[in-house]
């Protein structure tokens, strides 16, 4: 994990677990595991060599991290097409992966926190189980925000 002081009031406990559940779920194809709200974001855990420093890293990642925070506004939209009383639903939101040439990006939400997992290419199946246990983690946490 990373050794900063966090800029969101996720606490060492929740941070630690966030990044405990990625590594467990996804292994040695894990990158990076960033925490954020819809205004602020911490950088939890970054493989060896791929920065220079944490605040390169927290540059590279920031566009990324805004993009990902349409995630918040898109709730109400996702909330509705969710269920159909007709079986022609597709369920409710779990989480979102978008493919790259060389990796992915997994951005689970809860509430007003989401994570984002970024990895090398890999098989598929992993990020459902990271993607549920890293849900499970922030809905455990009960955080309303920063």
């Amino acid at each position: 994990m990373i050794a900063e002081d966090f800029r969101t009031s996720i606490s060492d406990d929740v941070a630690t677990g966030l990044v405990s559940a990625a590594r467990t779920s996804l292994g040695d194809t894990l990158r990076g595991v960033v925490y954020f709200t819809p205004s602020a974001f911490d950088v939890l855990y970054l493989r060896q060599g791929l920065y220079d420093s944490v605040e390169a890293a927290r540059t590279a990642k920031e566009p990324l991290v805004e993009l990902e925070r349409v995630g918040f506004a898109e709730v109400p939209v996702r909330t509705s097409i969710a269920p159909q009383t007709d079986g022609t639903g597709i369920g409710p939101y779990e989480f979102t992966i978008r493919f790259h040439e060389d990796g992915f990006v997994v951005r689970v939400l809860e509430g007003e926190v989401g994570t984002i997992m970024t990895t090398d290419s890999m098989d598929l199946n992993a990020f459902e189980d990271a993607a549920t246990a890293v849900r499970q983690l922030l809905a455990d946490a009960s955080f309303g925000g920063e």
